[in-house]
């Protein structure tokens, strides 16, 4: 499986509940924290959902 890194490029204060627990589910809990993950559906679910505080990048 193809794997992406994630990086919180923005902020999770004042988003909604759901965004935040979102960038939880994702692994990121501070500002440009990173992470490797496996481009499954529902990473990538949860990444569309928060893309605008994201940077992704293929690895």
């Amino acid at each position: 499986m193809k794997k992406i890194k994630i990086t919180q490029v923005k902020s999770g204060i004042d988003r909604s509940e759901r965004q935040k627990q979102t960038l939880i589910a994702l692994g990121l809990k501070k500002m440009n924290a990173s992470k490797e993950v496996e481009a499954t559906p529902q990473i990538l679910g949860m990444v569309r959902k928060v893309e605008h505080l994201l940077k992704v990048e293929d690895i």
